[in-house]
């Protein structure tokens, strides 16, 4: 799939300016395709090298949250790194 703005929030910061932004998105996507270079191209103008992005994606209707931020951004083209995972035990 595409990036959808819908999925996103800015939860504080960026803009391109000095303190790096914090965004939460939520799709239905897996993780794989959001980690891929030019999935947040329509965000260029607003992600800096350095946002910090929480990813709530899908993979076969599982959810699973991911930390990813910016590694580049040049001529359009907006590129995330692969993301740390997040993940927690419910041993209830």
């Amino acid at each position: 799939m595409a990036f959808s703005s819908t999925g996103l929030v800015n939860y504080g910061g960026g803009k391109k300016g000095d303190a790096p932004g914090l965004y939460g998105y939520s799709t239905t996507d897996a993780i794989g395709d959001v980690n891929t270079a030019g999935y947040f191209n329509t965000l260029s103008d607003v992600l800096a090298v350095g946002d910090t992005i929480l990813v709530r994606s899908s993979t076969g209707g599982t959810q699973a949250l991911s930390w990813v931020y910016v590694a580049s951004n040049a001529s359009g083209v907006v590129d995330v790194t692969d993301g740390l995972t997040i993940t927690a035990t419910d041993s209830d």
